[in-house]
């Protein structure tokens, strides 16, 4: 039984490019984080350093994400 009607290649294309997302978000959330040096006590510094924690966090997660969908799909194509 099939559950998605997409094509397996398309999981491929979509896990790429969700990869590649995640690992941008990841590098910006980087250089957010160390662009400000530890101890400014600034709103708009703590707030930049806050938001790179944010960004990179969720960058990790959409590349797993994309790694995931990747095996996933791969794992659906061998069984037909």
């Amino acid at each position: 039984m099939r559950l998605i009607a997409a094509a397996p290649t398309q999981g491929v294309k979509n896990s790429a490019a969700t990869m590649i997302i995640g690992m941008i978000m990841f590098a910006a959330g980087l250089g957010m984080f160390y662009s400000i040096e530890t101890g400014q006590f600034e709103p708009a510094h703590r707030l930049v350093k806050n938001t790179g924690i944010f960004v990179g966090l969720a960058g990790i997660g959409a590349t797993m994400a994309g790694v995931l969908l990747t095996l996933f799909s791969r794992s659906e194509s061998a069984r037909e």
